[in-house]
């Protein structure tokens, strides 16, 4: 299929108004230049709390946090790990996604603001994004009289945190997390895939993009490590049901299906849906593109039900 017409259209604004591919920037201009108008997607919900948090790291840094409270008695908790590429980027571009995730599945939607390449590289936002989750484990699921459930998700760069962090409390005998939700995660560091080398999927992420990324975040020596390629864990039994979203003009398409099927593969019950038409960026693209809101609309039912399904199996 190609795209549709909607997207088709939005990239013909965008390449009317000017401007050079991101990975022919420096990252500070490249933030800049990515960072969509507010206005555009205009305000999300209203919530019944919203909080800035700063935590202190290990290293001496600062993690920027932002809970998001739909109402008085939250179905759960989600941490969601926004995407960039590890590199541009913040939870501001990602609070009216972050609003309506939390006003559509009930829950208490913790936005990540860890800390970016190149000025802070791999391992650095995997051990923010890890401070993260044992944060909201300790202050919103298990701090409210009542244990909640813990959803880690995250788009792209995001996705491919989620997916970690996914991995990495099963190792550590961390925070019990009941379900991931990958929206075109990155899990892998090849270029030469079908979907990196298409033609039709070099649109607003392109291969010499992500190659750009990935030379700002980690070395070529570590990418095989599962901390940043979660496809390359040599064990994936165990981990909590996973529902993943590709898009068929993304050239992350093919690894992140790979990574359903390796999770089918390994026993981890998976739900994943192509969005056809779709370019790499779409879901959070609110009020904007109709298939973000197709995207939503898919992933909320999916975290709703299986909320419906953890409280009757408790």
């Amino acid at each position: 299929m190609a795209l549709d017409e909607a997207t088709k259209s939005f990239l013909a604004q965008m390449s009317a108004a000017g401007g050079s591919p991101l990975h022919e920037l420096d990252p500070v201009t490249a933030r800049k230049a990515s960072a969509l108008p507010e206005d555009l997607m205009g305000p999300g919900p209203e919530m019944a709390r919203a909080e800035e948090k700063a935590l202190a790291t290990p290293d001496g840094g600062v993690l920027g946090i932002r809970v998001l409270v739909p109402g008085d008695s939250p179905a759960g908790v989600i941490v969601y790990y926004h995407g960039g590429g590890w590199v541009i980027g913040d939870i501001d571009q990602f609070d009216t996604l972050g609003r309506v995730l939390a006003d559509r599945t009930g829950c208490a939607v913790v936005l990540v603001n860890y800390r970016k390449a190149p000025e802070h590289p791999y391992p650095t936002a995997v051990e923010d994004a890890w401070q993260a989750l044992n944060w909201a484990h300790d202050n919103l699921a298990s701090n409210s009289g009542r244990t909640l459930p813990l959803i880690v998700a995250g788009d792209s760069a995001g996705g491919n945190l989620a997916a970690v962090m996914a991995q990495r409390a099963r190792t550590r005998n961390g925070p019990n997390i009941t379900l991931q939700v990958l929206i075109y995660p990155v899990t892998d560091a090849d270029f030469d895939r079908p979907s990196y080398v298409d033609p039709q999927n070099q649109l607003m992420l392109s291969r010499d993009t992500m190659i750009w990324f990935w030379n700002h975040y980690a070395d070529p020596a570590r990418r095989r490590e599962p901390d940043v390629s979660p496809l390359h864990a040599d064990d994936l039994s165990g981990l909590p049901p996973a529902v993943v979203i590709t898009a068929e003009h993304d050239p992350l398409r093919d690894e992140g299906q790979a990574y359903a099927a390796a999770l089918e593969a390994a026993g981890v019950p998976v739900h994943h849906r192509l969005f056809t038409g779709q370019m790499h960026g779409f879901f959070t693209m609110v009020n904007l593109l109709p298939g973000s809101a197709a995207g939503i609309d898919f992933v909320a039912t999916e975290i709703t039900g299986h909320l419906r399904n953890d409280t009757a199996g408790r």
